[in-house]
Order: structure tokens, then C-alpha cells, then sequence
């Protein structure tokens, strides 16, 4: 699979006998799933869908736009992902990331390089990094007060509860960072 696609949405279970999908979009703005003219999956299939229902229902086209229209095709695509060449998505903000723009960078703390970026999790409270070697520090500029996409660095300053110094706090600011 190529390096330059993004995870976008991943097809759920299938929805009546019509051969419509339920689809979980990681996009900001679902309705821009159908946007993008062709959704790649891990075999390199091409897919495009149209919504069809306030709640995630949605139809698939394959890349010769031949719609799937019976259940047992729709299940046989549970569980896919759906990916996007990274260059189709909107440039971000300022402290704002994708994820993989954040996996593999090196990671620092003071002089000492930790091991690089294994994984971005983000359970709804908030996102954190996890780095080799099994550390998981919380995504907020107290934490990562330094990310150079440039030179695909992060600096981190571990909180108390991470690091086991007693009495020190993590002060500063504690806004969230997107990703």
C-alpha cells in the first residue's frame, strides 16, 4: 500500500438488501467522503460512495462505477478502509496535524532522543503520542510544547505522573492540540 494515503473511513456492516453500507468517516465533515472521486482500499480497489442517510448509510461504485447493489456484496466489504492521497486533503492550521504527518517522527527529550512515533490514539479525550519503547504521553502543548513537521521532530516534556518526579507539575498552557 502506498505511503501517501490516509485512513478516512472504514465500511460497517451492511444496511437492508440493497447493497447499502454503513460507513464510519474519520473526515472533520463526513459529506466530503463523497468528494474525493476515488477511496482506495488495501488492495488498491477504487471506490466511490454517495450518502444516503443522516446516520452513516451509504452506497458504493467500484472504479467502473458499477454501483454494489445486494447484501452479500455489501458484507463481503465489511471492515474495509477506505483511504485518500494526502495531497487531496485541505492543508491544516496551525497546531493542527494528521496523524500520519506525526508517525514516525523522532521523538526528544532535552538531549535524548526516545525513539520515534509508533501510533497517534485518540479514545475522545484527548489524543496522545505513543513512542517506541512503550511511553504514551498526552498530545497538549505542555507536553509537546515543540513539533517541527520540517525536520519531523517533537519535543516532549514528560508530566510528573510520567516521569515519577514528585512535586513538579506541569505548568504553562494545557490547551489541546488537534489532530
Amino acid at each position: 500500500m502506498r505511503s501517501d494515503l490516509i485512513l478516512i473511513g472504514v465500511i460497517g456492516k451492511a444496511h437492508g438488501v440493497r447493497g447499502l453500507v454503513r460507513v464510519h468517516s474519520y473526515a472533520d465533515d463526513p459529506a466530503t467522503l463523497e468528494e474525493y472521486e476515488a477511496l482506495q482500499d488495501e488492495q488498491g480497489r477504487s471506490w466511490s460512495l454517495r450518502w444516503r442517510g443522516a446516520d452513516g448509510v451509504a452506497e458504493l461504485r467500484d472504479a467502473r462505477g458499477n454501483l454494489i447493489s445486494d447484501r452479500t456484496a455489501a458484507q463481503a466489504l465489511v471492515n474495509t478502509r477506505l483511504y485518500v492521497s494526502r495531497d487531496l486533503l485541505p492543508e491544516t492550521e496551525e497546531e493542527e496535524f494528521y496523524h500520519s504527518d506525526l508517525i514516525g517522527m523522532e521523538v526528544w527529550e532535552g538531549t535524548a532522543s526516545l525513539g520515534r512515533i509508533l501510533m497517534v490514539h485518540d479514545y475522545g479525550g484527548g489524543a496522545s503520542l505513543e513512542i517506541e519503547g512503550g511511553l504514551i504521553i498526552p498530545f497538549t502543548r505542555a507536553c509537546v510544547p515543540d513539533v517541527d513537521l520540517a525536520a519531523r521532530t517533537v519535543r516532549i516534556v514528560r508530566p510528573a505522573e510520567v516521569s515519577g518526579e514528585e512535586g513538579q507539575g506541569v505548568s504553562g498552557r494545557s490547551a489541546e492540540r488537534q489532530v
